[in-house]
């Protein structure tokens, strides 16, 4: 079972990796960057309990960035009721998505892509 061209991308884009658009043209792309050509051998060449172990990440990572979305309804409340807002909720839950994020990356074998990086310069080769 291969991955779909949907879960390719959302691996792509978990992992902090750029767009690869419709394939590798000009100067962009996995031919001129050892980690995303990593990336695009594994998402190829995975055993399908691999593939099922990655689809389980894709599954949790889904559901933890709906929840980093859906804290942002909250924050022009400071306090309802006997309810009070926690004012790190988004920033613990978005520390919690990307941690998924790095696990995905580390079960791949690949460094996570620019996107996951930490403030600060990053090189990705």
């Amino acid at each position: 079972m291969a991955f779909s061209d949907s879960q390719k991308t959302d691996i792509r884009r978990f992992c902090g990796y750029p767009a690869y658009g419709a394939g590798a043209a000009g100067f962009q792309g996995w031919r001129f960057f050892q980690a995303y050509g990593l990336l695009e051998y594994r998402l190829t060449n995975l055993s399908a309990a691999e593939e099922a172990v990655a689809s389980t990440y894709l599954a949790t990572l889904a559901t933890l960035e709906t929840a980093v979305t859906e804290a942002g309804n909250a924050l022009n409340t400071a306090q309802a009721a006997v309810w009070t807002r926690n004012p790190d909720e988004v920033r613990e839950r978005t520390a919690l998505f990307d941690g998924w994020r790095r696990r995905l990356c580390a079960f791949l074998g690949v460094p996570p892509g620019p996107g996951l990086q930490n403030a600060g310069l990053a090189l990705v080769v």
